[in-house]
């Protein structure tokens, strides 16, 4: 397994990063902070779209970018993708649904993790509920990154990933070893 130093990730960092990376070919900018994340199409007020994340939270940030680089075009013309969010709180019926639509966003998300050299958690989004992310929804994820590890990224998100790996950890391209189920408990 390479030996990967432990940089600063700062939000700065990440914003700068983002913003190099993506304004001038998708037109869209990484902004910090609100209370919640958002995201937020271009509009007469706004030339680019916004992808918001939560509190300064390094983690906050790669996991907004991970549900960007899944929404198709028409998607990103939208608040939040157009999606419904069911608020912390769900029953374990609504939470096996809410598992079913992150395993690409967590997916990508811990891939992420790793070019940037930052330790990956999953999450259930369910604070106030009874359970957190299951085995299954785990094993699901896992199974994800190595799709994509042996497949290849989609383009947004190979673009991703290879500005953190020069950032973060150059000259070390990510392998399968690096991931596993052990180390995300």
């Amino acid at each position: 397994m390479p030996k990967i130093t432990k940089p600063q990730h700062t939000p700065e960092t990440l914003i700068e990063l983002f913003n190099q990376t993506f304004i001038g070919s998708y037109n869209t900018a990484l902004i910090c902070c609100e209370e919640e994340p958002i995201y937020r199409p271009a509009d007469e007020e706004h030339p680019h779209h916004h992808i918001i994340f939560a509190h300064g939270f390094f983690a906050s940030a790669l996991h907004e970018i991970s549900h960007w680089c899944v929404a198709g075009k028409k998607r990103r013309l939208l608040e939040d993708f157009g999606y419904w969010y069911q608020p912390d709180g769900r029953t374990v019926e609504q939470q096996a649904e809410f598992e079913k639509v992150e395993i690409k966003p967590q997916a990508f998300e811990w891939i992420f993790s790793k070019s940037a050299g930052f330790k990956f958690h999953f999450s259930a989004d369910n604070l106030s509920g009874d359970c957190g992310a299951s085995d299954s929804f785990k094993q699901a994820v896992y199974q994800q990154v190595k799709h994509y590890i042996k497949n290849g990224l989609p383009t947004r998100a190979q673009m991703w990933s290879d500005a953190l790996i020069k950032k973060y950890r150059e000259g070390l391209p990510l392998s399968i070893e690096e991931f596993s189920l052990e180390e995300t408990s």
